[in-house]
């Protein structure tokens, strides 16, 4: 691909684990920057415990798609000796991200005023369960519990009666990562207009309300919490999940009345159009049990493929619930470079969940594969002037891998 990288010439040093502001630190590299990336001398705690592919050759993929393009260096923070180089490589950075409470961020010599005061234009940024400020800015969390749990959005989308659904690992990660990219950008202007250093908060929490933020908008208002009734109680008849013939479901999504009578016709029930029960969006409220039953007994008599055929025919707005191999082999995201290849020396080729942004005439992609734990120690640190002597007894004392 040809084009500008937007981001090239900034520094970015992260001192992160898991995937929140490791991934927030991966779009930033794939936009040119240059990461790097500060772990314990026992590696980043996530490495090698999600999922792993089954392949012959060993691929931690998660690890892979949050931290690639990055450059690695192992230091150990609980040394006076590790905290100056950590600074050392913050002086001549454009950001410093991390996930440290504040209380660790001052123990190790890395929150904001310490480091404002090595670096009077950086970019100071923390990615938390709840933030900086506030009754609970000491409270450790991860997505589960910051983002799910407290941001009310496990709440919202359990039926009465039935077991909370859980969650799959790091969506609101993710979410806040795309968020702490948002206000870096945002950030590195400020510095480039005023070049004074900028103090930037995320949270998973705070990512929770604004995801929540079409139901809590109404809630602030009025203090009522959305009704989660369950499917036989929704607000319109062609806005929810259907299990087909064989045993796969739908999602439809038409909640404007105009599509109910042309919905009829093309399923071949246009009496259902005059049923006095379901003439009327309020009246299929009313009668929405009713409905619902009768819907999902025409659902089950055709199989998922069926159905998409008729509905792509009638240009209705529908989706499959899709497994996730079938995303992976969507013909639709392949077009768009949604999953773009990485190549890694072990592993060979493999494809990655590419950024979920295009910009013209930018170039955006994954720059390599995640370094393993230290890979560039003696690298960066040959940068700030550290001669391979040097380096060698900061390795032999426990300060630095490499």
């Amino acid at each position: 691909m040809t084009g500008t990288a937007p981001l090239e010439g900034v520094r970015v040093v992260e001192v992160a684990g898991w995937m929140a502001a490791p991934g927030a630190a991966a779009l930033m590299a794939d936009m040119g920057a240059d990461v790097v990336k500060v772990e314990p001398l026992g590696g980043d705690a996530v490495r090698g415990i999600i999922r792993q592919p089954e392949t012959d050759v060993p691929l931690d993929a998660s690890f892979q798609m949050d931290n690639r393009g990055k450059r690695g260096v192992a230091v150990a923070l609980d040394t006076p000796a590790g905290q100056d180089l950590v600074r050392r490589m913050v002086g001549r950075a454009d950001v410093f991200l991390n996930n440290l409470l504040l209380a660790r961020q001052r123990k190790f010599g890395l929150d904001a005023q310490t480091l404002l005061g090595v670096n009077p234009r950086l970019v100071h940024a923390s990615l938390t369960g709840y933030g900086l400020d506030g009754p609970d800015a000491a409270r450790p969390g991860y997505d589960i519990t910051a983002f799910f749990g407290r941001g009310g959005i496990t709440h919202s989308i359990t039926e009465p009666g039935t077991h909370a659904p859980r969650a799959r690992p790091a969506q609101g990660d993710h979410a806040a990562a795309l968020a702490m990219v948002v206000a870096l950008l945002g950030a590195l202007r400020v510095v480039e207009r005023t070049g004074e250093g900028q103090v930037v908060d995320v949270s998973l929490f705070g990512t929770a309300a604004w995801t929540m933020a079409t139901d809590l908008s109404a809630t602030l208002v009025d203090g009522q919490n959305p009704r989660t009734a369950g499917r036989r109680y929704r607000m319109h008849a062609l806005q929810d999940s259907f299990r087909t013939g064989d045993d796969r479901f739908l999602l439809l999504f038409m909640p404007e009345p105009h599509w109910w009578p042309r919905w009829c016709e093309a399923v071949g029930r246009p009496e259902w159009i005059t049923d006095e029960r379901f003439a009327t969006v309020l009246s299929r409220r009313e009668h929405m049990p009713a409905v619902t039953v009768l819907m999902d007994e025409l659902f089950a008599s055709r199989p998922l493929a069926d159905w998409g055929r008729l509905f792509d025919e009638h240009r209705f707005i529908w989706s499959p619930a899709a497994t996730v191999a079938e995303l992976a082999d969507d013909p639709h995201a392949a077009a768009t470079g949604a999953f773009p290849e990485v190549d890694h020396p072990v592993a060979g080729r493999f494809r990655t969940v590419g950024a979920p942004m295009r910009i013209s005439g930018a170039d955006i992609r994954p720059r390599g594969p995640a370094p393993e734990v230290g890979q560039h120690t003696r690298e960066v640190l040959g940068e700030l002037g550290l001669s391979s002597e040097q380096v060698q007894a900061l390795v032999t004392a426990g300060v630095v891998g490499g």
